[in-house]
């Protein structure tokens, strides 16, 4: 019986306070939603295994505390990433009307790296409420994800693990 060969990459979440980052990551590694709100302050590490067909992908996993803009975030926090998630929170305007710029600047510390835009909190919204929503986004998000309800989550992890080999 041949083991599988293993590789690490890290992943870093990033986007406005209270968006639901550090919800996300405990769904994705807990299988479990905090439903007592603690702001990350810095940076919160931590791993989780994923069994690709033909590997075990060590995903370390980085969860930087919430930024209104993400120039604001040490660029340290950047350095040897694989994949970036950026999350954003569905029911609230104020945390993704900078998406475009945020994006921009994610893409020039790190050029060629891949990017999962997420909007967040789906669970919180009606097929209606989504769909005003949807009308001013200033970027449509690549899935929409509940940390709470766990929806998409692991889709979400799985989609960026593909595009980071």
């Amino acid at each position: 019986m041949s083991s599988k060969r293993s590789i690490s990459k890290k992943v870093i979440l990033i986007g406005s306070f209270c968006v639901g980052k550090t919800s996300l990551i405990s769904s994705f590694v807990y299988r479990k939603f905090p439903f007592i709100y603690q702001t990350t302050l810095g940076v919160r590490i931590d791993k989780k295994v994923v069994e690709l067909d033909d590997l075990n992908l060590n995903m370390i996993i980085w969860d930087i505390g919430g930024e209104q803009n993400q120039s604001r975030i040490p660029q340290s926090y950047y350095l040897g990433s694989d994949g970036v998630i950026y999350v954003f929170d569905l029911t609230r305007p104020s945390s993704f009307f900078n998406i475009e710029e945020d994006l921009k600047y994610i893409n020039d510390m790190l050029p060629g790296v891949p990017v999962i835009v997420t909007g967040n909190k789906s669970d919180l919204l009606d097929e209606k409420g989504l769909a005003e929503t949807e009308n001013i986004l200033p970027v449509k998000p690549d899935i929409y994800s509940s940390a709470k309800t766990g929806k998409n989550v692991d889709i979400m992890f799985d989609k960026l693990a593909n595009k980071m080999l």
